[in-house]
């Protein structure tokens, strides 16, 4: 039987509800994109049973980032483990799920492939369904885990170590690519300023956490792009001002590291809540979620908080642990797909690319 979902879409004159019709479901996800290893399994895209995520951080610290072939080797290691532990913390068998979802896109390719093959086997030993998901599409989701009075149409804000892209969604399964980042995404600067800077590695936690000391607006860096009347982004530039204005500090004995993280950090922030805003504006949403590793930042919450409430606007952003990568979050998105009965076939492969959003 189909349950029938009442979503809500704002609409002229106020609120409609739009009934969807989506199958009940028991979802294995399973994410290894990147260097965290997860599983989790999900009923009806929003309640999580359990949510395994084994972290590399450790690993990956004393090489200033993420190594893949380190990475694959242990995904490797450690992904039989944790989809067992995720059955183990659900109480349930692994006969009980109606799917297996996996990350097929985008990421690093042997890290992908890892989860890829082992999600094949286990959906062809149970003879489950196989369900192919878009890292970035559950990142977006992991906002439906958490918060059920979302209404549509709504600006979504994806941030993370590799995207930066503004979308419009119509709803849960329409959705508008409105920009996206020419070249480095806002994880990525956060990290290359941060290894630049000394300031170890990730690097958005490192910067953050050194802003707390320092003073925006003590140096001065461009916001890139916030002059354009489109959905942009652009952070490379940015990345080489700070390293330009660093080493000319440094030269005459005026680097001060917590006023460059705390600049660099409200450079980079501004350009996303302003750009979000706007395309509110443009499109007359008033709904802005946001979503990805960088959603986490808390100056990026605090700013978009102030912003909406001024212009009126609801916000909806993950817990931090729903930010960065994890299973729960491609659980969520496959239950949409599984209602729509869009199954992969056992041929399924890996990309490390977007190809489309």
């Amino acid at each position: 039987m189909l349950p029938a979902v009442a979503i809500k879409v704002a609409a002229m004159g106020g609120v409609r509800e739009e009934v969807v019709l989506v199958r009940e479901s028991l979802i294995l996800g399973i994410e290894t994109s990147c260097d965290e290893t997860a599983a989790a399994i999900v009923r009806n895209g929003g309640e999580i049973l359990s949510n395994i995520v084994n972290s590399q951080i450790d690993i990956h610290q004393q090489f200033g980032g993420v190594v893949p072939e380190v990475a694959s080797r242990k995904h490797i290691e450690n992904i039989a483990g944790v989809v067992h532990r995720a059955f183990s913390e659900a109480q349930l068998a692994y006969s009980a799920i109606d799917a297996v979802a996996v990350t097929n896109r985008p990421g690093l390719v042997g890290a992908l492939l890892v989860g890829v093959s082992f999600a094949k086997a286990f959906a062809y030993a149970l003879e489950k369904p196989l369900i192919a998901v878009n890292h970035l599409h559950g990142h977006i989701y992991a906002n439906f885990l958490e918060h059920k009075d979302i209404e549509f149409p709504a600006i979504c804000l994806v941030v993370s170590g590799g995207h930066s892209s503004l979308l419009l969604m119509s709803n849960q399964n329409k959705m508008e690519v409105l920009g996206e980042t020419r070249d480095d995404a806002a994880g990525e600067a956060f990290d290359k300023v941060a290894r630049f800077l000394g300031l170890g590695y990730p690097g958005g936690p490192a910067i953050q956490e050194a802003a707390t000391k320092g003073k925006a607006g003590q140096l001065q860096l461009p916001r890139v792009f916030l002059d354009r009347n489109d959905f942009e982004f652009s952070f490379s530039g940015l990345k080489t001002a700070a390293m330009n204005q660093w080493n000319k500090l440094q030269r005459r004995g005026q680097a001060n590291v917590y006023d460059m993280a705390a600049e660099f950090q409200a450079a980079l922030v501004e350009v996303l809540v302003e750009k979000s805003i706007k395309a509110a504006a443009r499109y007359q949403v008033r709904t802005i979620m946001m979503a990805g590793g960088v959603a986490a930042n808390q100056e990026l919450r605090n700013l978009m908080l102030k912003k909406t409430n001024e212009a009126g606007l609801k916000l909806f952003y993950p817990s931090l642990n729903l930010c960065t990568d994890n299973a729960a979050m491609i659980a969520a998105n496959a239950h949409y797909h599984y209602g729509n009965r869009s199954f992969a076939p056992l041929s399924l492969n890996a990309y490390p690319s977007l190809l489309s959003l």
